[in-house]
């Protein structure tokens, strides 16, 4: 069945949910597991002098964060008898790196979060998870 399964992370409540999904399945089918959490690029703009935050920190407090998401899910994995490995990458949609590395790695199933938008609010936004759904190649899980 899956041999690879990777479960993007935001850190949200909802995404412990897929993150359970996922350790339950991978042990059901006995597919590996990795993680993944994408980093905010950092807001250039036509004044960088002005920017609040100068961008090295800007960087370092974003990998701080993506690290900690990432270390949570592997921590849940571990604590379930499973390995799970870990990758932060930066990049400006969320779901093309997610695809891009699920591709890279060999993964055979995402298991992502649904955050529910509704009415205006996803037509307007849309979600990563929309388009992960839309544009991937491999089979994916939505997890309510």
């Amino acid at each position: 069945m899956f041999k690879h399964i990777l479960i993007p992370t935001d850190g949200s409540e909802i995404t412990g949910k897929a993150v359970e999904t996922a350790i339950n399945l991978a042990r059901a089918v006995g597919a590996k597991l990795s993680t993944i959490s994408v980093k905010e690029p950092f807001p250039y703009s036509a004044i960088s002098e002005m920017q609040p935050v100068p961008p090295q920190e800007f960087f370092d407090a974003q990998e701080r964060i993506a690290a900690g998401r990432v270390k949570t899910v592997i921590d849940v994995a571990n604590a379930a008898g499973l390995q799970c490995t870990g990758s932060t990458v930066e990049a400006l949609h969320p779901w093309e790196a997610i695809l891009e590395h699920a591709a890279h790695e060999g993964v055979d199933l995402v298991v992502m979060a649904s955050h529910g938008r509704r009415g205006m609010a996803a037509l307007l936004l849309g979600s990563e998870t929309q388009r992960v759904l839309i544009h991937s190649k491999i089979p994916v899980l939505v997890v309510k």
